[in-house]
């Protein structure tokens, strides 16, 4: 199965820590301006996700949202979720451990887009 999200060694080992800190997380990420474009870290409910929020999947676990507009964008990618050092957003958990999430992204190869054009339709979120 092709993964729309995944995480990078680094980025899974502070989701842990996180985890172990916080209970249950979610990510988030809106496309907007600033920190907004960045993927977001929260404890799992804390961030109302929308209708027009759909969930890419999960990484260790965590459920990961994304704007559909932002999305549109990466329609034929996978997003590759990795940890930089430096501070990122003030709202996202991983703030205080002088890291910050960033998004990669690879193009997917033909295989692989044709498998997900098999794939039901992504979830969208509630309000």
């Amino acid at each position: 199965m092709v993964d729309r999200v995944v995480a990078t060694d680094a980025a899974a080992a502070v989701i842990e820590r996180l985890k172990r800190l916080h209970g249950p997380l979610m990510f988030h990420q809106s496309g907007g301006c600033c920190d907004g474009s960045s993927p977001m870290c929260y404890p799992d409910g804390e961030f109302r996700v929308g209708g027009v929020d759909v969930r890419l999947g999960a990484i260790c676990g965590s459920p990961f949202w994304m704007w559909s507009d932002q999305y549109a964008y990466f329609a034929n990618s996978q997003l590759i979720i990795d940890v930089v050092p430096g501070r990122g957003a003030g709202f996202s958990l991983e703030s205080p451990e002088g890291v910050r999430f960033i998004t990669r992204s690879r193009v997917f190869n033909d295989a692989e887009a044709d498998e997900l054009a098999l794939q039901a339709p992504l979830p969208r979120g509630g309000s």
